[in-house]
């Protein structure tokens, strides 16, 4: 009874949100937004709230939460708490760059996301401090940042997170390369001074002078592995590659690092439990306890990095063995859509002036354990978004889903001034972007990539799903492309052979139809240059598409939002799917082996479908859902 009972604690925590159950990463995130940072370091009006970390984490959790729901309240709370310390110029309220604390950097993580979403340049002004303080922080001889000021010579495993995620995503978005090298010198150095020969596991700080107390005369090193501070080691790695350059030299270096890491991490995962003790080589000593903060970071390390290839599929075990174990040992029910997580070490650090922490095994198991702390609860929701995320994808078969930004090729200025592709790409975060359809794809198995030349039957002959989305006019690009007969007739051909092609077209003030329209012409689709649900404002009903039972795509979607869109006459093979007032808004056709779906507008970029703009009524992001369903399973 009791093996029945946990193991329905963990399948009712992994039931999709769009159940009646809430999956567990939205109901920690609501137990967050509820109890967290509601003490007087954030509630004092006259001074403001605290500058730290510990928001950072939580807020980089929500931000995974948004991106599973599409919302608006996770975003919201992210924006809202952010704006109590950036003003319109960028400065950050209760900051201090002087201060040299590595932590203070962390942050920088939520304001980069809130300038790619929004575009608002105060984000990025106030992410710029950070990079400041980057740039004049102390460092050691050897070039690893300082912890703080206040612990000169000293580098500690927590600075690597809260610093070189921060520290790649500006290089990424700034256009700063040298960057690169420094962020894989910030992991080498640690590593190859704090890493342990015989266990693989890396010690909690190290001080380059060899004067502190807590470290060894010889090595400079403290004397225990701290489980959270491996785990925020392991979180950098995963994170910081999301941004570092594919085809840079050294990113294997760091591939390399994390399966060093990863591998040491499940060595001494405990073989009960699944998860992993506060000091993580000396599980049987006494006083020594299961700690939650440390498990959810490996759990979140583990199976990201087997979602990224970064590390071989047999860690996945790892990884559903480490979020059984937390589900079991930690999370207990907080009422209705929420959950409390137990167990949390509050903090562990070395020196300091009021209580000396020495790095002894009785220093670390006797600092304070709480229930909710931030740095378990963020890591608790990024570990429970990336398994949720793999439960979908490993049930199904990769699919290749290929975008084109080839017909839809514009450009504009990146922060840099730099012209840059954007519109309707997958990359793209703001309200043009299709990042959210992106990751979408990416749980039922795609794997994205972008087509940037011509499409021929070689250059689509690796591809299952085939989007065009809005081929320019003359207006949105100096020499456009445009569609031809040769082409159209071998994209068909690659369609009759079992390809599933996506057309998104668009209104004819905004989308060249004429000469496009030799490709739908194919399957029996003809768009016409009509302006269909032209929207004024905020009056939404004007978009309004109500979606008829028995379409076998959209099962639960009852009513979307589109507008400023083109319709479409139909002849055989094509059926009309959704029609409105006489007029066809949504067409499939069947062509021999493959698939085709239209519609006249690109509805599914970020704008609406991510939960911030349309009222609650329109389900744009539920029909994403379904649609993306269908569509990989047309590839069979």
């Amino acid at each position: 009874m009791k093996i029945y009972s946990v193991l329905f604690v963990f399948l009712w925590l992994m039931v999709p949100t769009s159940w009646a159950q809430k999956a567990a990463s939205e109901q920690m995130a609501i137990t967050a937004m509820d109890k967290l940072f509601k003490d007087s370091r954030f509630t004092n009006v006259e001074k403001g709230p605290t500058w730290t970390y510990d928001m950072g984490v939580v807020l980089e959790g929500i931000a995974q939460v948004w991106s599973n729901t599409a919302d608006a309240a996770y975003f919201n709370y992210i924006k809202d708490w952010m704006d109590r310390y950036v003003d319109d110029q960028g400065n950050i309220r209760n900051y201090k760059m002087t201060e040299y604390n590595i932590d203070h950097v962390k942050n920088g993580r939520s304001l980069l996301f809130l300038y790619k979403v929004t575009g608002d340049q105060k984000y990025l002004k106030a992410s710029t401090k950070l990079y400041e303080q980057l740039q004049s922080h102390p460092r050691t001889k050897e070039g690893g940042f300082w912890h703080k000021k206040i612990y000169p010579n000293q580098m500690w495993l927590d600075g690597l997170y809260m610093a070189q995620p921060f520290y790649t995503e500006y290089a990424s978005l700034m256009h700063i390369p040298a960057i690169y090298d420094d962020v894989v010198k910030q992991f080498s150095l640690m590593e190859s001074h704090a890493r342990d020969p015989k266990t693989g596991l890396l010690y909690h700080g190290y001080d380059e002078s060899r004067k502190e107390r807590w470290a060894d005369a010889a090595t400079g090193l403290s004397t225990n592995f701290w489980g959270r501070g491996m785990g925020w080691y392991a979180m950098a790695l995963v994170d910081v590659l999301d941004n570092f350059p594919h085809d840079h030299p050294r990113r294997a270096e760091l591939i390399q690092i994390l399966n060093r890491t990863l591998t040491a991490a499940a060595k001494f995962q405990d073989a009960k439990t699944g998860v992993w003790y506060d000091v993580l080589d000396q599980g049987a000593r006494e006083g020594n306890y299961l700690e939650a903060s440390a498990s959810s970071m490996f759990v979140y390390a583990l199976a990201k990095a087997v979602r990224k290839g970064y590390v071989d599929r047999s860690f996945q075990k790892n990884a559903d063995r480490g979020y059984a174990g937390l589900v079991k040992e930690f999370v207990s029910s907080a009422g209705a859509d929420r959950i409390d997580l137990n167990r949390i070490v509050e903090v562990s650090g070395l020196g300091g002036t009021k209580k000396y922490r020495d790095g002894s095994f009785a220093y670390y198991i006797s600092e304070p354990i709480k229930t909710n702390d931030p740095k378990g609860v963020g890591a608790f929701m990024l570990a429970a978004s990336e398994m949720e995320f793999l439960k979908g994808k490993k049930k199904r078969k990769p699919v290749a889903v290929t975008l084109d930004n080839f017909y839809n090729n514009e450009y504009k200025k990146d922060p840099t001034g730099k012209p840059a592709p954007y519109h309707y790409l997958w990359d793209g975060q703001d309200n043009n972007g299709f990042s959210l359809l992106g990751r979408i794809f990416e749980q039922y198995g795609g794997n994205l990539q972008t087509l940037r030349t011509k499409p021929t039957a070689e250059k689509l002959a690796a591809s299952d799903i085939y989007l065009i989305v809005d081929p320019d006019t003359e207006k949105e690009t100096a020499k456009p492309n445009f569609m031809d007969q040769q082409t159209a007739k071998e994209i068909a051909k690659w369609v009759h052979k079992g390809g599933v092609l996506v057309l998104l077209l668009n209104d004819a003030g905004n989308c060249e139809i004429t000469q496009f329209n030799s490709l739908p012409q194919q399957f029996g689709i003809t768009f016409q240059t009509d302006l269909r649900n032209a929207v004024k404002g905020n009056q939404y009903a004007t978009g309004a598409i109500n979606i008829p039972p028995g379409t076998n795509i959209f099962h639960k979607t009852k009513k979307i939002y589109i507008k400023e869109i083109s319709t479409m006459l139909v002849k055989e093979p094509a059926k009309v799917l959704v029609a409105d007032s006489g007029d066809n808004i949504i067409v499939t056709a069947k062509y021999g082996k493959g698939t085709v779906f239209a519609i006249g507008d690109p509805w599914l970029y970020n704008e609406y479908v991510d939960g911030r703009k349309l009222p609650s009524e329109y389900q744009n992001f539920e029909a994403a859902n379904e649609l993306v369903s269908w569509l990989v399973e047309q590839t069979k």
